[in-house]
């Protein structure tokens, strides 16, 4: 799994950089994922701008990392493209993230959480 990690103040952004998060990817970046989390990084950004596909496996790979991080941090998405917003919505995981259309805004926002 590729991923691309940048600070930006006390936020972590990570930059998916799979075309599809599915089962192929999911365990991967869950361990990935939850060596980060167990670093101190509680408040993160995942960017979605490369990610053409999601499946189940990939959006229980962010909802237990969601699970992980619980009341101590937060995640918030950004970049969603049409195709992956509609599995989003279909699972009503548009309700139980917040997503954001651009990383900037989504870092803004996630640091006034902090």
């Amino acid at each position: 799994m590729q991923l691309e990690e940048k600070k930006s103040g006390n936020v972590l952004v990570i930059n998916i950089l799979e075309a599809r998060m599915d089962a192929r990817v999911a365990a991967d970046f869950k361990s990935r994922m939850f060596n980060l989390i167990n670093s101190g990084n509680t408040f993160i950004v995942l960017n979605f701008s490369e990610v053409d596909f999601i499946d189940s496996s990939g959006l229980g790979a962010i909802v237990s990392v969601l699970k992980t991080i619980g009341k101590n941090g937060d995640i918030v998405l950004s970049g969603i493209n049409d195709t992956v917003m509609t599995m989003f919505r279909l699972t009503r995981m548009d309700k139980v993230f917040d997503i954001y259309s651009s990383e900037s805004e989504a870092v803004t926002e996630l640091s006034k959480k902090i």
